[in-house]
C-alpha cells in the first residue's frame, strides 16, 4: 500500500531555477534538444491572468485523439494543474512546433491506470520520481495504480484541430 513519507513542497531558490532552466531552451527555439518526451506548456495564471510556463514530461499519447498525457507530480497543488483547472485553453510546444490545445484533468481511475502503465515502461525512473514526490511504493502495478488514483492526477492535453 503506497503512503506519503513526507510532504513535498514545490521547489524554491536554486532548485527551482535549475528545474525551470529547460523553459529557456524552448524560448531559444532549442526545445528539440529535450526530445519528444518533454513539452512546454503555456497556461494562464488563475489569479493574474498572465501566461505561465512549465516544461513537463510526456507520459504517453492517446493514439485516437493525439492527446498528450501529463502527470502532476506534486499532486493537485501543482500550480500548473490548478491553473488548467480554471482555464483549460493552453498552448503546447514540442520541438519547434507550437499548437493551441485544451487540457482536461482525467478521472482518478484513469490516472491510476496511466501511472501503472508508465511505471511498467520506466520502472527505475518511476521509483525515483516517487521518492522525489515523497511517496513510498513497493513497485507493484497495484501500488502504482493507487498512487495515480490517490496522489498524482493525470491530464490529457489535446491539440486543437488546425483551422481550415
Amino acid at each position: 500500500m503506497p503512503h506519503r513519507t513526507r510532504t513535498v513542497q514545490p521547489p524554491t531558490g536554486l532548485r527551482r531555477t535549475l528545474l525551470r532552466a529547460p523553459i529557456q531552451l524552448y524560448r531559444w527555439r532549442l526545445g528539440w534538444l529535450l526530445g519528444s518526451r518533454m513539452l512546454l506548456l503555456t497556461h494562464t495564471g488563475r489569479d493574474t491572468g498572465l501566461p505561465r510556463q512549465v516544461v513537463l514530461e510526456v507520459t504517453g499519447r492517446d493514439p485516437d485523439t493525439g492527446a498528450y498525457r501529463l502527470a502532476a507530480g506534486f499532486g493537485e497543488g501543482s500550480q500548473w494543474y490548478r491553473n488548467i483547472r480554471r482555464t483549460p485553453w493552453v498552448t503546447i510546444q514540442t520541438g519547434l512546433r507550437t499548437t493551441p490545445a485544451v487540457a482536461r484533468p482525467l478521472p482518478p481511475d484513469e490516472s491510476g491506470r496511466l501511472m501503472a502503465a508508465y511505471a511498467s515502461r520506466h520502472p527505475r525512473l518511476a521509483r525515483r520520481l516517487m521518492r522525489l514526490c515523497g511517496l513510498e511504493t513497493d513497485g507493484s502495478a497495484d501500488d502504482y495504480y493507487l498512487i495515480g488514483r490517490d496522489h498524482i492526477p493525470f491530464v490529457a492535453v489535446t491539440p486543437a484541430p488546425p483551422d481550415e
